[in-house]
C-alpha cells in the first residue's frame, strides 16, 4: 500500500470523525434548542433528541458509505487505483460512532433530568464543540484557539437559528 493511499485513508477518517462529531453535536442541540424555543416539554425534547440522534447518525453513516464507495468506483472507472486502502464500511462505522457519541452531549442533561437542563446543555455543547475543534487543530496542525472558536461559532449559529425557528413557529403558526 503506497504512502499516498495511507495518507488519504487517514485524512478520510479524520474528515468523517470531525464532520460527524460536529454534526452530531450541532443537529442534536439544534433539536433541543428548537424544541425549547417552541416551549415543548422536556420529555418531547428527549424523544426528538433521540430520534434525531439515531436517524441522523444512520443517515450520515449510509451517506458516508455511499460517498466513499462512489468515489472508489469513479476512480476505478477512470483507470485510477490510488485509494485501495479506503473502506466504505469502516468509514460508515466511524461516521456513525462519532455522530452518536458526540450527539449524546446535548441531551445528557435531559436524560438525567437535571435542573436547568438547557443551560447545562449549552455549556456541554460549548465544551464539546471546543474539544472537537482542538482535536481538529491537532490533527491538521492549525491554530488551536482559532479552530476551536470556529467550531463553536458554527455550531452555535445553527442552534440560534433552530431556537428562533421554534419560537417563530410556535408563536405564528401554531
Amino acid at each position: 500500500m503506497g504512502i499516498n493511499v495511507l495518507i488519504h485513508d487517514k485524512a478520510l477518517h479524520v474528515h468523517s470523525i470531525v464532520v460527524s462529531a460536529n454534526d452530531g453535536i450541532t443537529t442534536t442541540f439544534a433539536v433541543v434548542a428548537g424544541s425549547l424555543g417552541a416551549s415543548l416539554s422536556p420529555s418531547i425534547i428527549l424523544i426528538l433528541g433521540f430520534a434525531n440522534l439515531f436517524a441522523d447518525g444512520l443517515s450520515m453513516a449510509t451517506g458516508s458509505y455511499l460517498g466513499v464507495k462512489s468515489e472508489i468506483e469513479f476512480e476505478e472507472d477512470n483507470g485510477q487505483n490510488i485509494k485501495v486502502g479506503t473502506e466504505p464500511i469502516k468509514n460508515a462505522i466511524t461516521t456513525f460512532i462519532s455522530f452518536i457519541i458526540a450527539g449524546f452531549v446535548p441531551i445528557l442533561p435531559y436524560i438525567f433530568k437535571m435542573n436547568n437542563s438547557f443551560i447545562i446543555s449549552i455549556i456541554l455543547v460549548f465544551l464539546a464543540l471546543n474539544v472537537v475543534g482542538i482535536i481538529r487543530a491537532k490533527l491538521t496542525g492549525k491554530k488551536i484557539i482559532r479552530t476551536a472558536m470556529e467550531n463553536t461559532l458554527i455550531g452555535g449559529s445553527a442552534a440560534f437559528v433552530a431556537y428562533g425557528v421554534g419560537y417563530l413557529v410556535r408563536r405564528y403558526l401554531i
